[in-house]
């Protein structure tokens, strides 16, 4: 989830649990769901630094305790709270919690069992960025505000919430389905389906049936009866909405793992150590091409090529300068 969105989550929670004080304990629920993403920082230590340790320990749940306690202490500092740290201690501790929650839903992955594990859990029901999902936290806070006594619609607004995240389950039980029906009709017998939400409704989704050699794809609006066409006049959110076919039109395109061209040294490529990190992290990797007169090949991540928007958002390269010579990593062309 986006850090703004984090932080208003953040706010909400704090409106609907608490009795008094109010400002300065929404504040501080606004400043502590949005405190795990200070892990922002690996970024100036490279792209696999921030792959590595990006969701990592400060988004623990292990670590949850020690890092409610840090951060009620800096608060309580910044925000003058007289009873001190641990006034502060229980809000901070639900709002850490909840921005843990708000990105467990997501198809990134997050490390909740940090330090003593890399796995990353992903309920991949929501986009990173769902205008939804932070449309009805808006109007939570909106509505707060209106009604100044009372916690009601925070707490409303926080139920709604979680009842927008299930159904949100539910559609991708959906797009499951037509991809188990894909590879049932294709005889894909041991291929894995997943599938990944897209922007801009909770209808869309990009479904993936993958196996050893290929991951074939669609991009599919559940409920659409007709495709739609992008015009020319037409928003970023039209346009991004306009990939979704229905179902019984989806188009289905297929990402060979390792090209076809030279899958042999391409595979070699990808297993070198330049790689080790992005090939931990990659859920749905793909070759995506060679760079001219060099040994450079190309790789993403198919999970975040979000159909109508323009690059890769993680696009590495396995290097060398000559047949025998050692990989190196390149991150842009």
């Amino acid at each position: 989830m986006d850090t703004l969105t984090h932080a208003l989550s953040g706010a909400l929670l704090a409106r609907a649990v608490s009795k008094q004080d109010i400002p300065r304990r929404v504040a501080a629920g606004f400043l502590a769901c949005a405190a795990p993403d200070l892990d922002i920082v690996y970024a100036f230590a490279g792209p696999m630094a921030y792959l590595e340790h990006h969701r990592a320990a400060s988004h623990s749940i292990l670590m949850l305790p020690f890092w409610a306690a840090l951060v009620a202490w800096l608060l309580a500092k910044l925000l003058r709270e007289p009873g001190g740290w641990r006034a502060l201690y229980g809000v901070c501790a639900m709002s850490i919690g909840l921005h843990i929650a708000g990105d467990l839903i997501t198809g990134y992955g997050t490390m909740a069992l940090a330090p003593f594990s890399d796995w990353r859990a992903a309920l991949g029901t929501t986009f990173i960025i769902d205008l939804w999902f932070s449309g009805i936290i808006l109007a939570g806070l909106v509505a707060s505000i209106f009604a100044a006594k009372s916690r009601l619609p925070a707490v409303a607004s926080l139920a709604v919430l979680a009842c927008y995240v299930g159904f949100q389950y539910l559609e991708k039980q959906k797009a499951l389905e037509l991809g188990a029906q894909y590879a049932k009709e294709n005889g894909l017998k041991d291929a894995n389906v997943s599938a990944h939400p897209r922007p801009p409704t909770p209808f869309n989704w990009t479904v993936f049936v993958s196996d050893e050699a290929a991951h074939r794809f669609a991009n599919i609006n559940l409920y659409r009866r007709e495709p739609k066409t992008a015009q020319p006049d037409d928003g970023l959110i039209a346009r991004l909405d306009a990939q979704y076919r229905p179902p019984a039109a989806a188009l289905w395109t297929t990402r060979p793992r390792y090209g076809e061209a030279n899958p042999q040294m391409v595979r070699e490529a990808w297993e070198s150590p330049a790689l080790s990190v992005f090939r931990w992290f990659a859920e749905l990797p793909a070759f995506d091409g060679a760079s001219a007169g060099s040994e450079c090949y190309w790789f993403v991540d198919l999970r975040f090529m979000v159909p109508g928007r323009d690059g890769a958002t993680f696009r590495y390269a396995a290097c060398r300068d000559r047949p025998g010579a050692p990989w190196r990593l390149r991150t842009s062309e």
